[in-house]
């Protein structure tokens, strides 16, 4: 397992495709899954090096084989994008694409707004117009972590996220403490300093995202993309996902 220290902590991370490539491209997680769930098993890996680039997973911090501080405040997205940075400079790349899926999608777009020089294209996924409304119940995400049992939560969604951390299992003290973890505010018109090629997509049934469209219209020159038929969790693995990723990359996205 390979491993680099960002903010003293130590994080895992794989890295794939040829060393030599002339662009490479760093996947970032959603909340509760790890580097090998959302992407490797789901095919991104063979996905990267077919298309010849160089590739890198992170296990975001709290999560897979990485740190797991109980701390909030060790959990917040600026920190979390800091890691993003700290990977590129560990494996010695200036610049690179940047995906992110769900909490990653956070994650890069603070990235972007902190150093967008070192990002190339940016593709936020799994978000959507929603991402502009009020949180429906704060620190809901990190109760359910924190419940004794699935059963004693009754919200669907949520249930559903402890599942997938218990089937995963993952810490959930930790996970508990990454949902309260600080946030840079991603208003419409923080966005608007975002100079990078932005791809924002999600599926259509994705009522946690909502429409890409609303986002990408917040980010001068996004373009947006609805997969057809797809929740929050069965987009990851589509390949329509992937297409209109490299489309996007090759500059055949329209």
């Amino acid at each position: 397992m390979a491993q680099f220290t960002s903010d003293g902590l130590a994080l895992a991370y794989d890295e794939f495709g040829p060393a030599d490539a002339r662009k490479a491209m760093v996947l970032v997680h959603g909340f509760s899954s790890n580097r090998y769930e959302n992407w490797k098993r789901m095919g991104w890996y063979d996905a990267i090096v077919a298309k010849g680039l160089r590739g890198f997973a992170l296990d975001c911090r709290g999560h897979g084989e990485s740190a797991k501080p109980h701390d909030p405040a060790l959990y917040d997205r600026a920190a979390m994008a800091h890691d993003v940075f700290n990977l590129l400079d560990h494996a010695g790349v200036e610049r690179a694409h940047l995906l992110g899926f769900s909490m990653g999608a956070h994650i890069a777009l603070t990235a972007a707004l902190m150093d967008g020089g070192r990002i190339d294209h940016l593709v936020v996924a799994g978000v959507g117009g929603r991402i502009f409304d009020p949180p429906r119940e704060p620190g809901a995400m990190a109760k359910a972590m924190e419940a004794a049992s699935p059963d004693e939560i009754s919200d669907p969604m949520l249930k559903s996220f402890r599942h997938f951390a218990d089937e995963q299992k993952e810490d959930r003290l930790a996970l508990a403490a990454c949902s309260r973890g600080g946030r840079t505010e991603l208003t419409r018109d923080a966005l608007m300093a975002i100079r990078r090629p932005t791809l924002v997509i999600a599926g259509a049934r994705d009522q946690l995202a909502g429409p890409p469209q609303g986002l990408a219209d917040a980010i001068t020159g996004a373009k947006a993309v609805t997969i057809p038929g797809c929740d929050h969790f069965s987009m990851i693995a589509h390949g329509l996902f992937k297409a209109s990723v490299f489309d996007f990359f090759d500059g055949w996205l329209e």
